[in-house]
């Protein structure tokens, strides 16, 4: 049976731990991999846009020698009313996987099901797993290690908050998130972090005080305070968010040898100031490179070509 990749929960954490080595083998020697997806196509589904995740995913199949697909949901019968099952079902037909961009993390669920190819989830509401691969590699890269770390999320509660929880839970990482009141990731995430960090000596605390959850911590992360479909927010959540601001105070508080990054794109002079992103801390280009080596590893490891 095929695995699908919608959430870091998919993983367990011995499996997270082996994929990241994976990554790892594929960044360092990428001629290794250039042919083991000869003769594959990789159906790409944006429902939302993208420059990363978009540039990334296809670069990341073309460079293992595989056929990249990329689509916008204009451009499929999906625009006329053809339900997504049905889509998935003919997809499975033409491709070895479906990689989707999209709104609720319930259309990913029935693509999924509907499929008989991997299916990965390239951004929804609800989480940013892919992302969360290539964070972890950032870290590991700059810290040597994961566990017993402290990642320190400042900001909105949002896709990648929640996938930060369950990837840093996985890794035994201590991990905070400050958020204002009312911003909070969903309490169902965080109890199944919780639960997750039980079992690798990991730790997660959700706070309203963005000093105190910088204080000590090896990595200080930040994402824009108005996800997509939220712009008609962004003026008044600008407004409640400056505490979260990831400016010099924040890595001052936060240990010598800090790592800085954002997902991007960034709102520089907003969620993060300009002397931070560009400066000695930030590993933030590292980590967009890093979404093109851990998707071409997730591709590869689905489809059992590793």
């Amino acid at each position: 049976m095929e695995r699908d990749y919608l959430s870091v929960d998919d993983l367990t954490p011995e499996e997270l731990s082996d994929f990241l080595d994976l990554a790892a083998r594929v960044k360092a020697a990428p001629g290794d991999y250039a042919d083991r997806l000869r003769g594959r196509a990789v159906a790409m589904i944006f429902e939302k846009p993208s420059t990363r995740t978009r540039v990334s995913f296809e670069v990341a199949v073309s460079s293992a020698g595989g056929h990249p697909v990329p689509l916008s949901s204009a451009e499929l019968q999906l625009g006329r009313g053809e339900t997504i099952e049905d889509t998935g079902r003919v997809l499975s037909r033409y491709v070895d996987a479906v990689v989707l961009r999209t709104f609720e993390q319930e259309r990913l669920e029935v693509l999924a099901r509907a499929a008989t190819v991997p299916v990965v989830n390239a951004l929804s509401d609800f989480e940013h797993p892919c992302q969360c691969l290539a964070d972890l590699l950032t870290v590991r890269e700059a810290k040597g290690d994961l566990a017993g770390r402290t990642l320190a999320y400042l900001g909105d509660g949002n896709n990648v908050a929640h996938s930060l929880l369950l990837g840093g839970a996985k890794s035994g990482m201590d991990v905070r998130v400050a958020t204002p009141p009312g911003f909070g990731p969903i309490p169902q995430v965080v109890h199944r972090a919780v639960e997750i960090a039980a079992g690798t000596g990991g730790s997660v605390s959700i706070t309203h005080d963005p000093l105190e959850a910088s204080a000590g911590a090896d990595v200080l992360y930040t994402d824009v305070w108005a996800s997509m479909g939220q712009e008609t927010e962004a003026d008044e959540r600008a407004l409640v968010f400056t505490a979260y601001a990831l400016d010099r105070g924040k890595v001052e508080l936060a240990k010598g040898d800090v790592t800085v990054l954002h997902c991007l794109p960034a709102h520089r002079g907003q969620e993060i100031t300009d002397e931070v992103i560009d400066g000695p801390h930030s590993r933030v280009w590292d980590q967009a490179e890093n979404r093109m080596h851990t998707q071409k590893a997730l591709l590869l490891w689905l489809l059992g070509l590793a």
